[in-house]
């Protein structure tokens, strides 16, 4: 199967795609299971939702929203996977209303815990929908990313505003409500009872790079998602990206 992230998608999603299939890979061979039951917790209209049960995985998709499990349905029927992808209207405070804790082999969070009341509640709720031995996908806002990013578009007030405020956020108009470091993001991993098995920074150059170039320059896309790569798991770039992703083990 083709990379399901590819071309211009990928500069956002391609090193979390890959440390995530990569990961499904493990579980599937420590299980000696090829199918596993996969939770995509706030996991919309299914962009990681389809690709994974193209790999073979059952995934059931947890969203607050009726019209992106509708846009799921719909993409999962396109991909031809429809029978391994089910959604339930829900969200990470009432999971447990919804599904059955610890039956899940890996679970996904991304892009949750900005808009949860309580992140802390919300990653127990996550660790707790799996299995003894299952992992957690981890991705969220990274301040660093965002006070840089505020910086370079000389906004210098606003990025010193985000770097000081409690929630990570640059001002009134900060359409994020809540970023996180990278230790902020592990202390969480580990206080829902996991092991932090890696961290990487996603996006660490894509949002600052102009558009125009990787468009019009030939093989800047690939060069630039190399790049990417070979920067997520430097802990030096951790605090430049703009999202973070901490892969949770159990087990």
């Amino acid at each position: 199967m083709s990379d399901p992230m590819r071309p211009r998608a990928s500069l956002r999603t391609a090193v979390v795609w890959e440390v995530l299939k990569e990961a499904l890979d493990r579980q599937v061979k420590a299980s000696g299971r090829e199918a596993l039951d996969v939770l995509d917790t706030g996991g919309g209209s299914g962009k990681f939702a389809v690709p994974v049960a193209a790999l073979g995985h059952r995934v059931t998709v947890v969203d607050p929203s009726p019209n992106a499990l509708f846009a799921l349905e719909r993409r999962a029927a396109e991909a031809g996977v429809a029978e391994r992808v089910s959604g339930v209207q829900g969200d990470v405070h009432g999971l447990f209303d919804v599904v059955e804790p610890g039956t899940y082999d890996a679970v996904l969070c991304h892009g949750v815990l900005e808009y949860v009341d309580d992140p802390a509640e919300g990653v127990r709720n996550v660790a707790g929908a799996l299995r003894e031995t299952g992992v957690l996908s981890l991705l969220a806002a990274g301040l660093g990313g965002a006070v840089l990013a505020r910086a370079l578009a000389g906004h210098f007030t606003e990025a010193r505003h985000a770097l000081t405020d409690p929630a990570g956020r640059w001002g009134e108009g900060d359409p994020v409500p809540r970023r996180f470091s990278a230790e902020q993001l592990t202390g969480l991993v580990e206080g829902g009872g996991l092991r932090v098995g890696s961290v990487h920074g996603v996006r660490v150059f894509a949002d600052l790079v102009p558009g125009v170039l990787v468009d019009t320059e030939p093989g800047a896309l690939d060069a630039l998602i190399k790049l990417e790569a070979a920067a997520a798991e430097q802990p030096a770039f951790h605090a430049v990206a703009t999202q973070l992703h901490i892969l949770g083990e159990k087990g």
